[in-house]
């Protein structure tokens, strides 16, 4: 039997997508067997709800701000920012750096 292969974004983005649930499936029970651990009471349905939308959005924008600066490497979008019209530059530091 062969394993499926994971081809093209549609592909790598729910392959993705089902890795960022999983983090945030682990880290909501790692964190409620701590909560447990440390003498909190009972977690309700509400709780444990609040607890994994708050694990899985704070994956999901960390994975966002990830791919923005992988992308931004990627395609030289920092290497055209323009530096000489910075207000906390010196002419003679402009002039340094275009030698």
């Amino acid at each position: 039997m062969k394993t499926p292969r994971v081809e093209g974004r549609a592909g790598r983005f729910l392959l993705a997508l089902g890795l960022a649930v999983v983090i945030a499936a682990v880290a909501t029970l790692g964190l409620a067997g701590y909560w447990r651990l440390i003498g909190g009471g009972p977690m309700s349905v509400h709780g444990w709800i609040a607890m994994g939308l708050g694990v899985l959005c704070t994956v999901g924008l960390a994975w966002v701000l990830m791919s923005l600066a992988f992308r931004s490497d990627r395609e030289g979008w920092d290497d055209q920012v323009d530096n000489r019209l910075d207000p906390g530059r010196d002419e003679v530091d402009n002039e340094d750096l275009n030698h």
